[in-house]
């Protein structure tokens, strides 16, 4: 609870103390003067209210007239004028107990977002001639060399050049267990550098670095407003002046309606117009709605997903159907070695070793592949290594020649080869004109994906497409692993748009997202209703295009997030149809004459607090699918 918090909880509580004080003086017939009485039921009022009133004034004064501190204003000093002290002091107090706990409410909600703020570091240790100089991360050029201590944030984006550490990324991916990340890994800034010294390359300046584009995009969330936001600003500014004149028409028909204008009838009849105003005030409505939204937004980025704005999450809301990229989404994006076939004669340890040989002079990424599956770099063993364009390698080892590539180089050569017919790309080995065997390289499939796709499936996701440049062969095999019916493969950049396109216009009423990594998915991002870009391997033009941002590139966030912004619009429906529903019986009865102030304190302050009790729970984001 803030400084204000208490001050104003003090307020209360004092005049809570005076108006019980004079309460029970009066009941115990200790005060004698009915004068005395009302003055202390008025210094009641004004110690809790005094600040309703000033405020109520003041709009007047800026043209700003109809707002909740002009409502409870006329309610009470209607209620004052009629006589009816004690229902004045009463809904004035309960009120600020409302609007305390409003407070409360929307400052917890801020501080899961503000909360991402921790995240921007305050200096960077630079190298600096010789020597480790502090600066603000701004002064950092890109190619310098920072050095992060252990516990501190890492404040700019940039590679691992010497040492090994524990990474701990839960503010920027939710991932509680720390990475490890080595020598030549990437590192991002506001993860905590967590066992040991690192120095880091610095690969970006810090207004383009991670922590400055999710403080960017946060910061920004609340300017996209939902419809249902749109809707309830638009509703306030006409359904305010509406109450306040048919409190007025209570007030000024009813008695002349009911034919009769005695002192009494008149009471009677402004008492129910100032109970009319206090149930008619419009901010639970006002405040509940993007309270939900704002904390559905904060409760989604402690868990990795960044979204950048309420009117998103209500698209989000309604994906029926998604278009997921292959490689970097489904995929890992890193060719792996991922099977062995051997001839007759020969073993998978002497077809490795050949096989790295003859690649080790090699920059091609299936090269770099079978090096790392082999675990060795080494050039040994070759006596010569030519590269032969289109076709592969030649090696001399060991004063035999020894052939590495395609199948178009075994016919070349002249070889009977076993042609590979598995997903992925092959690398057939021969040694004079023997073939040995064949290696399968292909792009693996990310451990989530499979639970992905069914928890998309599961969370009413009904149709599910898959766009790829690979071949046929590959993307088949890789959307029958994965369960996806509906796949395109062999698409340019310009294809995937124009399927994309396609797609968009064989909806029927749902929406269409569309989740990619690459800088070739930018256009189709932009293009779809929604766009969800992968964050951590991602392009910074895809990150740029997209409205939902995944920070650990684990495609089981995109149902997380599917099924939390579901969530936080059931909760905004609840909170219009609840308030809306409880606000218009309790009108109808007060006008009736069947229900007085008592009911409209409940109609306003109450239904207040359980919507924004209800707001909070889309805080809580279930990370189980």
């Amino acid at each position: 609870m803030s400084t204000k918090h208490k001050k104003m909880l003090c307020r209360i509580l004092v005049s809570a103390a005076i108006f019980g004080a004079a309460a029970i003086l009066e009941g115990a017939q200790i005060i004698k003067n009915e004068y005395l009485y009302i003055l202390m039921l008025l210094a009641a009022y004004f110690t809790a209210g005094w600040d309703i009133l000033w405020h109520a004034v003041l709009n007047i004064c800026r043209g700003k007239i109809f707002d909740e501190n002009f409502l409870m204003a006329i309610a009470t000093v209607g209620a004052v004028f009629v006589g009816e002290y004690p229902e004045a002091v009463f809904v004035m107090i309960f009120y600020q107990v409302g609007e305390l706990f409003q407070s409360i409410a929307v400052g917890k909600s801020r501080r899961s977002i503000s909360s991402l703020m921790q995240l921007r570091p305050d200096s960077a240790v630079v190298e600096r001639d010789g020597s480790a100089v502090t600066v603000d991360p701004f002064e950092v050029k890109v190619g310098e060399i920072i050095i992060v201590r252990p516990g501190e944030k890492i404040p700019l984006d940039g590679i691992i050049i010497q040492g090994s550490s524990y990474i701990n990324t839960v503010a920027l991916t939710g991932e509680s267990i720390p990475a490890d990340a080595k020598e030549g890994d990437s590192v991002l800034s506001g993860c905590i550098n967590m066992s040991s010294l690192i120095r880091v390359k610095v690969s970006k300046p810090f207004s383009e670095s991670t922590v400055s584009k999710i403080l960017e995009l946060v910061e920004n969330s609340t300017a996209n407003k939902a419809k249902s936001e749109n809707f309830i600003t638009r509703f306030a500014r006409v359904y305010t002046p509406v109450v306040v004149i048919c409190a007025l028409v209570l007030a000024v028909i009813g008695p002349l309606v009911t034919g009769a204008a005695d002192a009494q009838v008149w009471k009677s009849w402004v008492y129910r117009a100032m109970s009319f105003l206090v149930v008619s005030c419009p901010c639970a409505l006002v405040i509940s709605v993007p309270m939900t939204f704002f904390s559905g937004i904060g409760g989604m980025s402690k868990n990795g997903v960044l979204i950048k704005g309420s009117n998103y999450i209500e698209t989000l809301s309604k994906c029926d159907t998604a278009v997921l990229d292959k490689t970097g989404t489904l995929t890992t994006g890193k060719i792996m070695v991922t099977k062995v076939y051997c001839q007759d004669g020969c073993d998978e340890k002497q077809l490795i070793r050949l096989a790295d040989i003859c690649e080790s002079a090699s920059t091609h990424p299936i090269a770099a592949a079978i090096r790392n599956y082999c675990g060795s770099q080494s050039s040994g063993g070759a006596e010569k290594i030519e590269e032969l364009a289109g076709y592969g390698v030649h090696a001399v080892i060991d004063g035999s020649d020894v052939y590495a590539g395609n199948a178009r180089l075994m016919e070349k050569i002249g070889v009977n080869y076993i042609k590979c017919t598995d997903a992925g790309s092959y690398v057939y080995i021969a040694r004079q004109n023997e073939y040995l065997g064949c290696i399968v390289l292909s792009d693996t499939i990310k451990n989530e994906s499979k639970a992905a796709i069914d928890a998309l499936k599961g969370c009413g996701v009904g149709r599910i497409v898959m766009l790829t440049g690979d071949n046929n062969i590959i993307a088949a095999d890789v959307a029958q692993k994965l369960g996806i019916d509906e796949y395109y493969s062999q698409l340019l950049p310009s294809d995937k748009v124009a399927k994309t396109e396609q797609l968009l216009k064989g909806k029927t009423g749902g929406r269409l997202a569309f989740i990619g990594d690459g800088i070739n998915d930018a256009p189709v991002l932009a293009r779809a209703d929604i766009g969800i870009a992968m964050g951590g391997l991602g392009s910074d033009a895809a990150i740029e295009a997209a409205d939902v941002v995944l920070m650990d590139d684990n495609p089981l966030k995109i149902a997380l997030a599917v099924k939390a912004a579901r969530r936080t619009v059931k909760i905004v429906k609840q909170n219009i149809v609840f308030v809306l529903a409880v606000k218009i019986a309790i009108l109808i009865l007060v006008a009736l004459g069947a229900a007085g102030m008592w009911a409209a304190v409940f109609a306003d302050v109450g239904v207040a607090v359980i919507a924004i009790l209800n707001a909070m729970r889309a805080m809580r984001v279930k990370q189980k699918l």
